[in-house]
């Protein structure tokens, strides 16, 4: 199965983006979609997908996506959350829920910092795919893309472009 992971849309999704995310069987989305339970379903309409409320989505979107997702995925087990953290500095209550439910890949945004990484120390993958949408600091536009075959993770793809850019 081939994934996508974004985060930080803020109400873009440009058509750049989308070409890259266009062959991804599922998209994981890391809250702070932005413009609306409308917009948010412009991109679920795009992909199947997996998705959490970030801090800066109003209670349209709150309603719809939950503050984290556990799920399971072509036999890895998957914690999505949007204020996560990094390894040795996660988040109190991302710390909690991994310590819970012990995920192989932890999935986060808000930062707007991209970071893949292993965890040694909590045996997972995290995840932070930075932030595709224009609002914030960050200089480039970031998503993911990568393979899950029988629980094995490969072919992990980095797509950049600048912040300018729509």
């Amino acid at each position: 199965m081939l994934i996508g992971v974004i985060s930080d849309t803020h109400g873009v999704f440009s058509p750049e983006i989308k070409e890259f995310l266009s062959p991804v069987d599922q998209l994981w989305h890391a809250g702070d979609f932005g413009g609306g339970l409308e917009f948010a379903d412009s991109i679920a309409a795009f992909k199947p997908m997996m998705a959490v409320h970030g801090n800066c989505d109003g209670q349209d979107i709150r309603r719809v996506y939950p503050e984290y997702r556990f799920f399971e995925c072509e036999g890895r087990k998957i914690l999505l959350k949007h204020i996560g953290g990094r390894p040795g500095r996660y988040d109190l209550k991302a710390l909690a829920l991994i310590d819970q439910y012990r995920p192989d890949i932890f999935v986060c945004g808000h930062s707007h910092i991209l970071l893949v990484q292993n965890d040694k120390s909590n045996n997972l993958l995290h995840i932070n795919p930075g932030a595709c949408g224009n609002q914030g600091w960050h200089v480039e536009r970031t998503a993911l893309r990568f393979r899950i075959d029988n629980g094995e993770i490969h072919d992990m793809e980095l797509f950049r472009l600048p912040r300018t850019s729509r």
